[in-house]
């Protein structure tokens, strides 16, 4: 069974973001970058597959060569080889379309992909990537099982879990509860070292524009300051939320 993982190279979620370029561009000084969490949870399972039935894993990532960092590491984790397609992520589709190409060139079984990156939280990449390639699709994964060509889901919906069965080949957008948060791979000295004899290609990405550009990127607007009220003034506190936060 061949497995193809898509990795996002994103913003660890304590970095301070800023923007550039009269906040039309990410400011990406000073910042930090991790795996995905989402994908994080994917590559472990993936992970499973390839220990346990014998699974091939391919990592691909859709950016520049800063990127490579995070690939290694997907590598030192335990993936069996990284392609990196050099460009810039400018939206879903592009990044979609770009992977589609790997994936068709690879004949891949299974591709698992976050269901959303937590930079831009576009959440339309896997199932967009499986639109064109004409796969199967399930989002919002959080348990997979495969026997043969037939594989059981559970996923996410409001009020409860729902268990789906079907046929590779397949595009899943998992997330967290994929496996359990103490299961997530740390990269050790060995796998670390392993990693460097392992291959990360890089190709060109195949021609196509953008059908989207960044007019305007805002931070959420600051908090005001916090009112106390004693406890025993209960007409203050009325008259605060009549006149001035106004929800009565």
């Amino acid at each position: 069974m061949k497995i193809l993982v898509c990795i996002s190279h994103v913003p660890d979620t304590t970095s301070k973001i800023n923007f550039a370029e009269n906040d039309t561009k990410f400011d990406t000084n000073g910042i930090q970058y991790v795996i995905n969490p989402h994908d994080e949870f994917v590559l472990t399972r993936a992970m499973w597959f390839k220990e346990k039935q014998g699974a091939t894993i391919t990592v691909v990532n859709v950016g520049a060569a800063g990127a490579e960092s995070t690939l290694r590491k997907t590598l030192a984790i335990g993936a069996d080889d990284a392609i990196r397609i050099n460009a810039e992520p400018t939206d879903g589709y592009f990044v979609a379309k770009q992977l589609a190409e790997v994936a068709k060139n690879g004949s891949y079984d299974v591709i698992l992909a976050g269901k959303e990156s937590l930079d831009y939280n576009g959440g339309m990449v896997p199932g967009m990537l499986a639109a064109i390639l004409n796969y199967n699709f399930i989002n919002a994964c959080t348990a997979i099982t495969i026997d043969g060509t037939t594989v059981k889901v559970s996923r996410e919906i409001d009020g409860g879990v729902e268990s789906l069965s079907c046929n590779l080949p397949l595009v899943i957008g998992g997330q967290k509860g994929e496996v359990k948060e103490s299961d997530l791979r740390i990269p050790n000295m060995r796998g670390i070292m392993m990693a460097r004899k392992k291959p990360l290609t890089v190709v060109e990405p195949v021609a196509f524009e953008a059908t989207t550009s960044v007019t305007k990127f805002e931070k959420p607007e600051a908090k005001g300051a916090v009112k106390l009220i004693d406890a025993n003034n209960v007409g203050e506190l009325v008259e605060l939320l009549h006149n001035e936060a106004k929800v009565i």
